[in-house]
């Protein structure tokens, strides 16, 4: 069982992604917002963070960054979540994060993101 941090703003997008996650035997926590997003994992690192790329205040994009920038969340796989799949995929990629899923969420593609990058 993996522990996953989800930073997302909107909680109807946080709880789909908590039952979701959850429900393939996953230890769920949560943050939301960038912010929390940081605190939460330099205080307790998880095996995997899955970024809203469009939160308000600390968007994904400067949470990715300050996770990879410090050494005790940097070796953590990031996966990039956004409803702006065509604009952000490339992006969000060749920024070094470890997937990428677009809302709405496909379950079956969310979780083979996650078995891929999570050892259990």
């Amino acid at each position: 069982m993996a522990t996953i941090l989800i930073a997302e703003d909107y909680d109807d997008n946080r709880e789909l992604l908590r039952l979701l996650l959850s429900s393939a035997n996953h230890q769920v926590r949560e943050a939301k917002n960038g912010w929390e997003c940081l605190d939460s994992a330099r205080q307790n690192p998880p095996d995997l963070i899955m970024v809203d790329l469009s939160m308000p205040g600390l968007d994904g994009w400067e949470v990715f960054r300050e996770l990879k920038a410090d050494s005790l969340t940097a070796h953590i796989p990031c996966v990039a979540v956004t409803a702006h799949t065509d604009r952000d995929r490339a992006r969000a990629l060749q920024s070094g994060f470890s997937d990428f899923v677009g809302k709405p969420f496909r379950t079956e593609e969310l979780l083979l993101a996650v078995k891929r990058l999570v050892s259990e």
